[in-house]
């Protein structure tokens, strides 16, 4: 699948739950509240997590709980570009040509 793809099954699926309809504002709420389980994620993983309540994660546990929250983050990142008519494949170029700018000097004296 690819991100067109996929951002229109997501949209599609995001309007039959009536969760299409928020705000852009509420919508970066969400998308603060992913980002949040993914350094939750993250430190689990890389530095632990000493809580009595929560039962020891294996190796693939955390894998695969990572795994979910970084889709999520990408899912609310692409609810976002279509709320403003942004195709995903723009996001994608955007990032290359800037980034590719920014630091084409450095890449050519390397």
């Amino acid at each position: 699948m690819n991100l067109k793809k996929h951002q229109k099954w997501l949209v599609d699926f995001y309007k039959r739950r009536n969760w299409y309809q928020y705000s852009p504002f509420i919508r970066l709420n969400f998308l603060t509240e992913e980002v949040g389980e993914l350094s939750r994620a993250i430190r689990a993983m890389k530095i632990g997590r000493d809580h009595p309540g929560e039962p020891k994660q294996s190796q693939k546990d955390l894998k695969n709980n990572l795994v979910e929250e970084l889709a999520d983050v990408l899912d609310q990142v692409l609810i976002m570009a279509d709320k403003f008519d942004i195709d995903p494949e723009t996001l994608l170029e955007h990032s290359q040509e800037k980034l590719t700018k920014r630091f084409q000097k450095q890449t050519r004296n390397k």
